[in-house]
């Protein structure tokens, strides 16, 4: 299976204004729709598809915002899949190709979420790739995990 992420563009957008979760996670994510309105209104937000093969199963949305905190932060601000998709091992998948997408685009950066506590599976996955809460919630109140930085000394 060959994995990449590709920009939104006018070829893809309307396969992607289709993608949905789970009707039991619908409050958990907002619709790409959502996503992408907002991508348009901030200029750090970057909205990509996640396809295996040449088949779209997901979408994400990140970005460096640098005035937040001190040294600003790494957000991976959304990530989904698509329900058709689900239970076929996609979100590891596709998380752990945006985590290397992060690193190569963001070199050394702690790397932030934002999570609602009863999003349990969500919360598993992202355990397994070392996501960590903070202690701190954002402006909707969901809880924030970070994946902070290790060098290759383990530092």
């Amino acid at each position: 299976m060959t994995i990449s992420i590709h920009d939104v563009t006018q070829e893809n957008v309307q396969e992607i204004l289709n993608l949905r979760v789970g009707e039991s996670q619908q409050s958990f994510i907002e619709t790409t729709e959502q996503c992408l309105d907002e991508a348009k209104e901030c200029e750090f937000y970057k909205p990509v598809a996640l396809y295996a093969d040449d088949s779209l199963v997901g979408f994400a949305m990140y970005g460096f915002f640098p005035d937040e905190k001190e040294n600003g932060r790494l957000w991976l601000d959304r990530f989904l899949i698509d329900s058709k998709h689900q239970g076929l091992g996609y979100g590891k998948t596709m998380l752990q190709a945006m985590l290397q997408k992060l690193d190569d685009e963001y070199t050394s950066q702690n790397i932030y979420l934002s999570i609602f506590e009863d999003n349990k599976a969500a919360i598993h996955l992202y355990e397994k790739f070392d996501f960590q809460f903070n202690g701190e919630l954002d402006i909707n109140n969901e809880k924030i995990m970070v994946k902070k930085f290790t060098n290759l000394n383990g530092q």
